[in-house]
C-alpha cells in the first residue's frame, strides 16, 4: 500500500525561503539584492513585451552613472544592441552604442558607430557630432576633430564641457592662440570651472603669455580642490561612478602638475593637457 506523499507546511517553506534570503543578504547585501532582483525584473519585463523604446529605456537605466549601483555597461550595451536588432533607426541609438564603444577604447568601432548615427539623423541630433568629435580627438584627428566640436557649438554655444574638448584638440594641433580663445569665452560664462581654467592656463603658456598663465594655472588648481563628485560625474555622465573619486585625484594632480610648471618656467614649451 502507497503511502501518501509528505509535503512540508507552509510555515516550514516560510522559513526557508526567509533563510535562504537572509544568506543572500548577508553575503551581497541589500543593494546588490535589489539591482539582482531589478534587472531580473528588466528581462522578464521585456521578455513578455519586447519593443525598441523599452529596450533603450533599460539601456539608459544602466548607462546612467546618477543610478549607481544600476550603472552596467556591459548590460546597457545589451538592450541597446536588442533595440537596435528591431529599430536601428531609433533615435540616439547609436549615439549611446558609439559611446560606450569608445569607454571600452575601440575608437574605430566607435567611430563607425557614430557616422551611422550622423548618416541617419544628421543635424537633428546635433550631440552626436560632440561624441565624433571626442572620438576623432582620442584617434589624433585633431582636424576633423575640431571641425565637429565647431559644428556641434553652433548648436550649444554655451555647453562648456565641448568648449574644454574643443580648446584641447586645438592645443594638440598646435593651434594655441585659439585655444586661448576658445577658453576665454568659456570663461567668460563660467569664470570658476577647472577644467577651462587649467586649458585656459596650459593654452597662455603655450602662446608666451607667462603672467596670465600662472595666475590661471594657481586658479584652476584652487577650483579643482573643492571639485566634488556630483560635479565630476555631471561633468562625465557616461563613466562609471566608482571612478569618480579616483577621478577628481587624477585632475587634482594634473592641475597641481601643470601649476608647478608653469610657476617654475620662464619660457613656454609643451605642457600634458589632461584629457577629457
Amino acid at each position: 500500500m502507497n503511502r501518501p506523499t509528505e509535503r512540508p507546511n507552509i510555515s516550514t517553506v516560510a522559513l526557508c525561503i526567509g533563510a535562504a534570503l537572509f544568506v543572500i543578504v548577508l553575503i551581497f547585501g541589500w543593494q546588490r539584492l535589489a539591482v539582482f532582483a531589478e534587472d531580473a525584473y528588466e528581462s522578464v519585463a521585456y521578455s513578455i513585451a519586447p519593443s525598441p523604446e523599452r529596450a533603450f529605456a533599460y539601456g539608459e537605466r544602466h548607462f546612467s552613472a546618477a543610478n549607481g549601483a544600476q550603472y552596467d555597461l556591459d548590460r546597457a550595451y545589451h538592450f541597446f544592441m536588442l533595440a537596435a536588432a528591431t529599430d536601428p533607426t531609433y533615435p540616439y541609438l547609436f549615439h549611446e552604442i558609439a559611446r560606450i564603444s569608445f569607454l571600452r577604447g575601440n575608437f574605430t568601432l566607435a567611430l563607425t558607430q557614430i557616422d551611422f548615427q550622423i548618416d541617419m539623423h544628421s543635424n537633428s541630433e546635433p550631440n552626436s557630432y560632440y561624441v565624433r568629435a571626442l572620438i576623432e580627438g582620442f584617434m589624433g584627428d585633431y582636424g576633423m576633430s575640431a571641425k565637429d566640436y565647431e559644428h556641434f557649438i553652433q548648436y550649444d554655444p554655451n555647453d562648456w564641457a565641448a568648449i574644454n574638448d574643443y580648446a584641447w584638440v586645438l592645443l594638440k594641433a598646435g593651434r594655441a592662440q585659439d585655444a586661448t580663445d576658445a577658453t576665454l569665452y568659456g570663461l567668460g560664462i563660467f569664470p570658476d570651472n577647472p577644467w577651462l581654467l587649467n586649458s585656459n592656463a596650459i593654452a597662455l603658456y603655450e602662446i608666451g603669455d607667462m603672467k596670465d598663465a600662472r595666475s590661471q594655472a594657481v586658479k584652476a588648481l584652487d577650483a579643482s580642490e573643492t571639485l566634488t563628485q556630483a560635479e565630476w560625474l555631471h561633468a562625465y555622465p557616461g563613466n562609471d561612478p566608482k571612478i569618480a573619486a579616483a577621478g577628481i585625484a587624477a585632475f587634482q594632480k594634473a592641475t597641481t602638475e601643470n601649476m608647478h610648471t608653469i610657476l617654475s618656467s620662464t619660457s613656454s614649451s609643451a605642457v600634458q593637457l589632461t584629457q577629457p
